[in-house]
C-alpha cells in the first residue's frame, strides 16, 4: 500500500471513531515524520480503544463476594510434585519468561532495570543472576531452557546492547528471545486520543499483562511450540531471589493425570496489612488477585480468631503458565481486561506550540495485568513460599523493597542455607545475618546442594563471603 493510500485508510478509520483530530498537523510534517506517524497509528486497535472509552473491556471484581483464596501451605507439597517437575525439566518442556520492560528510574539508575547491580557482594546485574541460574538448571537437568524476555519500547535497544556486550552471558543467542511489549494510547477524560507531539500519539506500555499479547505478536509463542515447550516459568525482572526452574512448583502445577494446569501462582504471607502487594482472593468461584489499592480497608485489615490477617496471601508475580493456555488467551481478541488509571501525560499544546508537562492528572492510561488471566483458567492453584527464600524485590531507592532490604534478605537466605550444614553465622538481635553472603547458582540452587561443598566453620559479624 502506498503512503497516500495508507493515509486515506487511516484517516477514514480514525474519523469513523471520532478521533480524526490526530491528523490536524499531518500536512506540516516531513515525509519521514509522516511515515513514522502513520506506522504508529496503524498499530492502534481502534475498536478496543472505543470499547475502553465506553467502559467495556475493563477489569471489574465484586468486592462484596471476596474470600481468602485457598493456598497450598508452606512445606505441604507432596513429594511426588518434585519428581513430576524434574521430569518436565529433563524433557526440555520448560521455558523461562522474564517481564523486563522497566527502567531503573526510581532507583536512580540510568538504564533497563535488568542491568541494575543486584547482588550483595559482587554486584552482579539482575540479567546475569537469572542467566546463571538458568545455566545451572540446564546443567543439573541436562536440558536446554530457552529464555524469553519482554522489554519495552523505552529499553528494548539498550537491553539488546547489554546482552551483546555481555556475550549473551555465555548462552547460545538462539536460546534467548528478546521482544518489546505493546503500547496503549492515552486518552483525555472525555475520550480523545492525545498528541504528544505534532507527529506522535501519547502512548504508554500496556502493562505486564501485555506480555501475553506480545508473546503472541512477536512470534515467541510459535517459537515455544516449535521447541516443544509445554510450561512457562513467568517472573518479573526486579526479584533476584526468584527460583526460575522450581521442580516442586512446576510439578504441583502439572496435574496427576499427565495433563497440565493452566496457570498457577506463588504467594508469601504479607508482612503486615499495609504491605503494597496484590492479594490472592476468591471471587465468583475463581482465584483472583486484588491490587492493594483496590482492596477495601475493612478487608485489608481483617483478622481471624488468632489475630492473623484473613487476606494475607501476597502475590509476588511468580507464575507457571501452560503454553496451551497462552495460545487460548491470545487466539482472536485479547482476552485480558484492562485497568484504567488517571495519570499526568505530557501533551502537545497548539497555542504554545510546545509539549506541556501537566502538574495534575490530565489523562487515562490503560494497562493489563497478567494475574487477571487467573480468572480465565479452568484449573489453578496458589502455593505458599517463604519470603526469605524467594522474594527480595528491588523497586525503591530506599526503605522496603530497596537494594538495602534486598541485600539483607539475600544474605539471610544464604545464611540459613549455611546454617543447615553446621556453619555458625553471626546474627543481629533481630535475627538478620550480620554478614554479607552471596552464593552463586553454579554452587547451589537450594540449601541441599551445599551438602558436599567446602564450607567455613563460622562467619564473623561484619564479614563477607562469596561461594
Amino acid at each position: 500500500m502506498s503512503m497516500h493510500d495508507q493515509e486515506s485508510a487511516l484517516r477514514a478509520a480514525f474519523d469513523a471513531h471520532g478521533q480524526g483530530h490526530v491528523f490536524r498537523h499531518f500536512g506540516s510534517l516531513s515525509p519521514a515524520a509522516r511515515e513514522a506517524f502513520l506506522a504508529q497509528l496503524a498499530e492502534v486497535d481502534l475498536p478496543l480503544v472505543a470499547r475502553l472509552i465506553a467502559g467495556g473491556g475493563e477489569a471489574k471484581t465484586d468486592m462484596s463476594t471476596l474470600e481468602p483464596a485457598p493456598c497450598i501451605a508452606l512445606g505441604a507439597a507432596p513429594a511426588a510434585a518434585r519428581d513430576r517437575g524434574e521430569t518436565l525439566l529433563r524433557a526440555g518442556k520448560v521455558a523461562a519468561f522474564t517481564v523486563a520492560g522497566g527502567q531503573g528510574t526510581r532507583l536512580g539508575w540510568k538504564g533497563p532495570k535488568g542491568t541494575y547491580p543486584a547482588t550483595v557482594v559482587t554486584g552482579r546485574p539482575l540479567f546475569r543472576v537469572f542467566a546463571e541460574q538458568i545455566a545451572a538448571a540446564e546443567k543439573r537437568y541436562g536440558c536446554a531452557i530457552p529464555w524469553y524476555i519482554m522489554t519495552s519500547p523505552l529499553n528494548d535497544a539498550d537491553t539488546h546492547a547489554f546482552f551483546r556486550d555481555n556475550n549473551w552471558f555465555g548462552r547460545n543467542p538462539t536460546d534467548t528471545f528478546l521482544f518489546p511489549q505493546g503500547t496503549m494510547p492515552s486518552i483525555t477524560f472525555d475520550g480523545k486520543l492525545i498528541l504528544e507531539s505534532p507527529g506522535s500519539l501519547a502512548v504508554n506500555p500496556d502493562g505486564h499483562g501485555g506480555a501475553l499479547r506480545a508473546i503472541h505478536s512477536s512470534g515467541a509463542l510459535e517459537d515455544m511450540k516449535a521447541r516443544g515447550i509445554e510450561q512457562v516459568s513467568y517472573f518479573q525482572v526486579d526479584n533476584p531471589l526468584v527460583r526460575i526452574a522450581d521442580p516442586v512448583f512446576l510439578g504441583l502445577h502439572a496435574s496427576d493425570d499427565g495433563s497440565s494446569g493452566e496457570m498457577s501462582s506463588k504467594m508469601v504471607a504479607k508482612r503486615d496489612a499495609a504491605e503494597k502487594v496484590g492479594v490472592f482472593c476468591r471471587a465468583g468461584g475463581k482465584t483472583v488477585v486484588v491490587e492493594y489499592s483496590d482492596m477495601p480497608a475493612e478487608l485489608t485489615n481483617a483478622v481471624d480468631a488468632h489475630g492473623r490477617l484473613r487476606f494475607n496471601a501476597g502475590s509476588i508475580a511468580i507464575h507457571a503458565i501452560s503454553v496451551a493456555f497462552l495460545d487460548r488467551l491470545t487466539s482472536g481478541d485479547f482476552a485480558l481486561p484492562f485497568h484504567r488509571a488517571k495519570k499526568k501525560v505530557p501533551y502537545w499544546c497548539d497555542d504554545r506550540r510546545a509539549i506541556v508537562e501537566p502538574t495534575e492528572p490530565n489523562a487515562i492510561k490503560f494497562e493489563a495485568f497478567v494475574f487477571d488471566a487467573l480468572a480465565l483458567t479452568r484449573t489453578s492453584l496458589v502455593m505458599e513460599t517463604a519470603r526469605t527464600e524467594e522474594f527480595a524485590p528491588i523497586k525503591n531507592a530506599s526503605g522496603d523493597d530497596s537494594p538495602a532490604s534486598s541485600h539483607q534478605i539475600q544474605s539471610n537466605r544464604h545464611a540459613g542455607w549455611l546454617e543447615r550444614h553446621g556453619v555458625k553465622v553471626a546474627r543481629r538481635p533481630n535475627g538478620d545475618a550480620d554478614a554479607r553472603i552471596e552464593i552463586f547458582p553454579e554452587t547451589a540452587l537450594e540449601a541441599d546442594d551445599l551438602a558436599d561443598a567446602t564450607l567455613p566453620p563460622a562467619i564473623a559479624a561484619g564479614s563477607e563471603l562469596v561461594l
